[in-house]
């Protein structure tokens, strides 16, 4: 099977992966030889296809080293190294060396604060960030105010209606 990669960037030890799955991304580090190193919850394993959107569900995920190949599947990914400009990338010796540690633990879960992009940019950077969570979260608030916005207007209208009504019972 060939990979898709979007840029066909060849990954080298200590790099981040970015999976797209559809409506989000999974995160791993590449750490040679075409294996990955990643926070895994149950639903995003090897061939999990669709079912992997239910690993918001999860509270623990444990700590793989797979292969690319069989993670990204049918999707495609790319190497993505997001905060360098923000933050100094650990050596790749401490980055390997921390990430081979951690393999085999069950570590909590929560999409929010502790989900694979958490995970690999703590490896990588030594800072654990989530893009993914802070453009979700603006969109629900920004969802959840314009939500609220509308059910404003429409009250404010059902009011204005009522009071249209009134005025031509009473006349």
């Amino acid at each position: 099977m060939k990979l898709c990669c979007q840029y066909q960037t060849k990954p080298q030890p200590g790099d981040l992966i970015e999976i797209f799955r559809g409506a989000y991304q999974h995160w791993a580090l590449y750490v040679g030889e075409g294996y990955i190193v990643h926070l895994c919850p149950p639903t995003e394993a090897a061939g999990a296809g669709a079912y992997s959107l239910v690993s918001v569900l999860c509270d623990t995920a444990v700590v793989t080293k797979e292969s690319l190949e069989e993670i990204v599947g049918k999707d495609r990914f790319l190497v993505n190294n997001l905060l360098d400009g923000k933050h100094k990338p650990r050596s790749v010796y401490d980055i390997l060396r921390d990430a081979r540690s951690l393999l085999g633990l069950e570590m909590p879960y929560c999409i929010l604060r502790g989900n694979c992009e958490h995970f690999v940019t703590e490896l990588r950077y030594g800072k654990g960030e989530s893009r993914q969570v802070c453009v979700y979260y603006a969109l629900g608030v920004g969802v959840r105010a314009v939500e609220i916005g509308m059910k404003a207007l429409n009250a404010a209208s059902n009011i204005s209606c009522v009071k249209s009504k009134q005025k031509r019972i009473l006349l």
